[in-house]
């Protein structure tokens, strides 16, 4: 992973900060399966016809009918290429979100993120021009309006569930034309994508690495990108697109991100909010990114909280009590998104 600014020398995160990065924004997750026969599996094409399609699947309630329409929901994928389940290291999350939520009456499409299906062709066209739009907003105002199309769904009832950086963006896609019934929040923070990686670079640095020279050489090196995206939002738009900050991330990504905030865009948002948050989540922080979410949406009837005080950033059981323990059980323990997640998820929807 490498880092450039016009004043700065070169930078190379170490490898071992590039994986835990790859993993700290997949998605990922875990739970508690629905009654296979309860639900129907339907394969679905989003942007059909479009150069972006991408496949997806449609589960649906074995009810459900034009004369008996049910609600649905959107799954949105975290930061980082990731197929429709949501794989990780053995992890299925959206697939466990979709079935139990089907088994129990209500529809859900998910679908392979487009950084998974086109991603290389994505940077061909894009390059430093790439913002969420094109990874994530898009795609997921496409499957909501396939949702509508289906006499099946209730059109008035369809609502959208992001995990991480999928809760970050779930207000921005509301707003840009997904129009959804409620908005269904797993680990979102206001706080930045930057702040959020800084943070969590220096802690896995902290946490591995002895004191000595090849500590102090990385954490300079954290520094130098530190002061790198503090200085994006005053990059004109072309320096932006020319600055490559990580991953084939260009600082106009961050640009983006940091013009078109959560919190600019959730202080418009009048629709039902479900917030939900892991107790022991070393990514998003329930000491800090809840605290802050709270704040922000203090007093607004429309919202609802709910923290899980043994879950992780997956929402699944976890003993870990700090960002590496939490890494290890996700990598070496397969788990499944708990069941308590899944059933209040079920009862905010239906009721």
């Amino acid at each position: 992973m490498k880092l450039f600014f016009p004043k700065l020398r070169r930078v190379v995160v170490p490898a071992a900060l590039t994986a835990a990065f790859a993993f700290a924004f997949a998605a990922c997750g875990t739970t508690g399966v629905g009654d296979r026969q309860a639900y129907l599996v339907e394969p679905v094409i989003i942007g059909e016809g479009g150069e972006w399609a991408l496949d997806g699947l449609l589960t649906l309630p074995s009810q459900a009918s034009a004369a008996n329409p049910v609600p649905a929901v959107v799954l949105v994928h975290g930061s980082g290429p990731a197929d429709m389940d949501s794989s990780l290291f053995g992890n299925r999350p959206f697939l466990d979100i979709a079935s139990h939520l089907s088994a129990n009456g209500v529809a859900v499409i998910r679908y392979d993120k487009r950084t998974y299906t086109h991603g290389v062709r994505m940077m061909e066209v894009f390059g430093g021009n790439l913002t969420v739009w094109e990874e994530s907003v898009e795609d997921a105002i496409l499957a909501a309006e396939l949702l509508r199309a289906d006499p099946r769904i209730d059109e008035n009832r369809v609502y959208m569930l992001g995990l991480s950086l999928g809760g970050m963006l779930a207000p921005r896609i509301h707003a840009s034309g997904g129009n959804f019934s409620g908005l269904i929040l797993l680990a979102g923070t206001p706080r930045s994508l930057s702040d959020i990686i800084l943070e969590q670079f220096r802690t896995i640095v902290a946490l591995t690495m002895e004191a000595g020279p090849e500590k102090d050489i990385q954490l300079t090196q954290l520094d130098m990108l530190e002061e790198l995206f503090a200085a994006v939002p005053g990059m004109t738009h072309s320096q932006a697109m020319e600055t490559q900050i990580m991953g084939g991330s260009s600082a106009y990504y961050f640009k983006d991100l940091a013009a078109r905030s959560f919190a600019d865009y959730v202080r418009e948002v009048t629709i039902p909010i479900l917030a939900m948050q892991g107790g022991r989540d070393f990514q998003v922080r329930p000491d800090k990114d809840f605290v802050l979410l709270k704040e922000l949406l203090e007093g607004r009837d429309n919202v609802t909280f709910k923290l899980y005080d043994d879950l992780n950033h997956l929402f699944m059981l976890t003993t870990a009590t700090n960002f590496v323990e939490h890494a290890e059980g996700i990598t070496q323990t397969p788990g499944r998104v708990d069941v308590r997640v899944l059933q209040d998820i079920v009862d905010w929807v239906l009721r």
